[in-house]
């Protein structure tokens, strides 16, 4: 009888560290994505900006996915020897959130913390570096944290009547740290 209650308790802690085990997932992420970005003048996120719209697809760490995004760019360009040599324009981004939704149906949010777009007018292309705190999800995210940053380039395809980008592609890369990743009771691991 002693013996079965030692193993039972001993089948009880195995248990107990097993389920804490499926949310120690914890390590790098790194994250390719591709898609286009659109201004969405009816949406206003914050006072003298104009919100964009973001469609991106993309694979890595934690597998196939598509993301989408909104975020508010300052409608007050500024000169900024971080872009360009101090030649290009720099515009800051104030205001932004996403949601990356992968195969298994699981979401990963994230909150803008920072970014900044540096045009190169010369070469007609921007590079977009942002910040985002991981703020949680569903699924094999429901108790992610971390942060990301997104470094890309954008380019504009089409122009309206005055001259303005209104589509453009953007293509780059998600990377830094996640933890509180699930494996599911299907056994899958999101980042395999």
């Amino acid at each position: 009888m002693k013996r079965i209650a030692t193993q039972m308790a001993t089948v009880a802690l195995m248990l107990n560290l097993g389920v804490a085990g499926i949310y120690a997932q914890q390590g790098p992420v790194k994250m390719t994505v591709s898609g286009t970005n659109v201004p969405s003048p009816s949406l206003n996120l914050a006072p003298n900006t104009i919100t964009d719209e973001v469609n991106f697809g993309g694979t890595g760490t934690l597998g196939p996915f598509t993301y989408r995004e909104l975020h508010a760019d300052s409608l007050s360009p500024q000169s900024s020897s971080a872009c360009v040599g101090g030649t290009g324009l720099y515009i800051p981004t104030l205001a932004g959130a996403g949601v990356f939704r992968f195969q298994d149906g699981s979401l990963l949010t994230i909150g803008l913390t920072a970014g900044a777009l540096c045009i190169d007018l010369t070469a007609g292309v921007a590079h977009f570096t942002a910040t985002y705190k991981i703020t949680g999800g569903t699924g094999h995210f429901k108790r992610a944290s971390g942060t990301l940053t997104l470094t890309s380039a954008v380019a504009p395809v089409e122009f309206d009547a005055s001259g303005n980008p209104v589509f453009l592609t953007n293509a780059g890369e998600f990377h830094g740290e996640i933890s509180g990743v699930s494996i599911g009771e299907d056994g899958q691991n999101p980042r395999q």
